[in-house]
């Protein structure tokens, strides 16, 4: 994939890799569009098989993120962190202290807050070293309850819009785990 081919085509404004030798953080953040504000979005961790995959999913997620919070009326921008790694090996006070002293080198331009395999505690440590961290324990805390409960609802407008424009032979029941 060409990166700056497809940063200029999608409108993104940075690919940031980062690395520390000490804890073995690897990751990559995004950051697709300020106009709005500093760029917010998450930090996932996952082993991606490649760093290919990564850079994908990261460019995908920040953008994404622009939407969403331009949708939901945030004077915030969009944007995205991947970490590269098995979370039950890396996880650490130390490897999340490292993430946080990367995203204080971007000087408020992203704020990072959980998603898949962070926590609110992950957050905390990060904490420790910037102040450009959301979703910290007795703060704003896990936003996946909230989450949820906005799926819940999009999929509910979405049913009741159909309900009233087609005629289903039976209904179908939707549970989300």
């Amino acid at each position: 994939m060409n990166n700056f081919k497809y940063m200029e085509q999608g409108g993104y404004e940075q690919l940031v890799y980062f690395y520390d030798k000490t804890t073995g953080l690897k990751g990559i953040t995004c950051i697709h569009d300020t106009t709005l504000g500093p760029a917010l979005g998450g930090t996932r961790l996952l082993n991606y098989a490649t760093e290919e995959e990564a850079v994908i999913d990261v460019l995908r997620l920040a953008k994404g993120m622009t939407y969403k919070n331009a949708a939901a009326g945030l004077n915030l921008g969009g944007g995205k962190t991947v970490l590269i790694g098995e979370a039950d090996k890396v996880k650490s006070e130390g490897y999340f202290r490292a993430l946080g002293r990367f995203v204080q080198s971007l000087n408020g331009r992203y704020i990072t807050a959980e998603d898949v395999n962070t926590s609110t505690k992950d957050m905390d440590f990060i904490n420790m070293e910037t102040e450009y961290v959301v979703g910290l324990a007795g703060k704003s805390g896990n936003p996946s309850p909230m989450t949820a409960l906005g799926a819940f609802h999009g999929i509910r407008a979405a049913l009741q819009f159909l309900s009233s424009h087609i005629q289903f032979k039976e209904q179908v029941k939707l549970v989300i785990i």
